[in-house]
């Protein structure tokens, strides 16, 4: 969905100031922000009239938290290190700065750059974007890979100022000469932890060694350490760094259950979930695995999609509008394909197959519980999976309990109706054997998986979700499409 979808203007935060210090030394003292006023505006932020008029037609009016932090100081042309979660704005915390600064560009040598981890992602900035720049008769494109790259350079031959890209395509068509980035004064680096998570960094690296002299640049990240830390000190010049504070830690932010069960009540366990949900995403690990799901839901009486990497990226864009409009409220997606994918209204997350650590636990989980609003949560745990739970939960800060159900527990089409029990603490050994014992299979009916202590780790804050951008008042670029002011594609010769 848009950023300017939205029809009224949601609460945003006033500014306030941390005086700590930041831990490194390049960086300038970071801001953060707290409490709930409106009284910000984007006019007082130094945004142009032609922009917030803009912005005011899709009846926004007032900023989100990091877009309040970020947008002076990008406007007044300093790099930025914005700690901030998806779905907090951030969009338009880099896009109504990189407007303002850019200028038409010549053929093949645009004038800015974002870089986003995902071809979702990509396009969702574009469709975001595209309204703005109509303001200023710009140009922007979309640079990704699984569709038609001779569309891609018949776009950039025709004149682009703004790219958004991800990294492989982009050095695809760079190492063919397609595009020069020596005019490029404008980066952003967009979702900076999921590139490194998914082994990106040297490839945005080999790309902004290839942009002459010290362009301002914008990176945006979930967190600012290892190796997104080493990135903000190679490209980023006494960056002002911001970050969203928040009060309650992501998990808590979250309904969550922890539902025990055997292999062969999987698909009807989830079946009476999704039929509680208005809109439910099902996560599983691999490729075949969530056609095979997704079939075996569909013959429960679900209408349900699939998404994931082996589809084309014509029939992901379908597969994503087909969720987004409610004509498949289910989607059973992977990993790497749900990455980047931002879809309001997703009530329900089942993790039908469990994730690999606390950390995908926590992305794939944000997919709802978003803008502050609440969300559930649902993980399912077969016996021999309780040891990997345990860990899972205790590096994410959680102490559920896994409770056992069959497909006709009628709890499971109303979650928020029960309240999840908590796990007691117990010594190493005691936990273990009574983790045996409950994961047997004759444990009884809201049985209590005994789990290894260890020290609580705090959830990540969560940011408030982006309003969207005027997605109806342009046309967009999917495909690789050039397009201006107003929307008009290019002509394509």
């Amino acid at each position: 969905m848009s950023l300017f979808t939205r029809s009224s203007a949601a609460p945003t935060q006033t500014p306030t100031f941390d005086d700590t210090p930041a831990p490194d030394e390049d960086l300038a003292p970071s801001t953060s922000v707290s409490g709930d006023g409106r009284e910000t505006t984007f006019e007082a932020l130094g945004v142009a009239d032609d922009l917030t008029a803009v912005l005011a037609a899709a009846g926004i009016e007032h900023p989100f938290p990091i877009q309040a932090l970020a947008i002076p100081d990008a406007l007044a042309g300093l790099d930025i290190c914005g700690k901030a979660q998806t779905g907090s704005g951030k969009t338009l915390a880099f896009g109504l700065p990189l407007v303002e600064r850019t200028t038409t560009a010549r053929r093949r040598r645009p004038h800015s750059l974002v870089l986003a981890p995902t071809r979702e992602l990509a396009n969702q900035i574009a469709e975001d974007l595209t309204p703005l720049a109509a303001a200023r008769g710009l140009w922007l494109t979309t640079i990704y890979g699984g569709v038609s790259m001779s569309r891609q350079v018949r776009a950039l031959h025709e004149g682009v100022d703004i790219v958004i890209a991800t990294p492989g395509r982009l050095n695809d068509l760079l190492e063919q000469e397609e595009l020069s980035l020596e005019a490029v004064s404008f980066v952003v680096v967009d979702e900076a932890d999921q590139m490194a998570d998914m082994g990106f960094l040297p490839q945005v690296e080999r790309i902004l060694n290839q942009i002459d002299g010290r362009p301002q640049t914008l990176l945006f990240s979930a967190t600012l350490d290892g190796a997104v830390g080493t990135l903000v000190r190679r490209y980023q010049q006494h960056p002002a760094r911001h970050e969203v504070a928040s009060t309650t830690p992501t998990v808590d932010q979250l309904e969550q259950r922890f539902i025990g069960v055997h292999a062969d009540d999987r698909v009807d366990v989830t079946s009476e979930i999704c039929a509680g949900a208005q809109r439910a995403l099902v996560f599983v690990r691999t490729t075949r695995g969530a056609d095979r799901v997704a079939k075996r839901l569909g013959q429960t009486g679900l209408r349900v999609a699939a998404i994931h990497g082996r589809l084309t990226q014509n029939r992901r864009e379908a597969t994503l509008e087909r969720f987004r409009k409610g004509v498949a409220p289910v989607l059973v997606a992977t990993n790497v394909a749900a990455r980047g994918l931002h879809v309001d209204g997703v009530d329900v997350v089942v993790h039908f197959d469990p994730p690999e650590d606390h950390k995908t636990y926590l992305h794939r989980s944000g997919r709802t519980a978003r803008a502050g609003e609440g969300g559930m949560v649902v993980t399912l745990v077969m016996p021999e999976q309780r040891p990997d739970i345990d860990t899972l939960q205790r590096d994410a800060g959680t102490d559920y309990a896994v409770v056992e159900m069959r497909p006709d527990d009628p709890r499971l089409r109303d979650l928020a109706s029960w309240e999840a029990p908590r796990e007691e603490r117990r010594s190493r050994g005691n936990s273990r054997r009574d983790g045996d014992r409950a994961g047997s299979r004759g444990a009884p009916t809201n049985g209590v998986v005994g789990r290894r202590p260890g020290k609580r780790q705090p959830g990540r804050s969560r940011g408030r979700r982006s309003r969207g951008a005027p997605g109806g008042a342009g046309g967009n670029s999917r495909g690789g499409g050039a397009r201006r002011a107003g929307g008009r594609r290019a002509a394509t010769r």
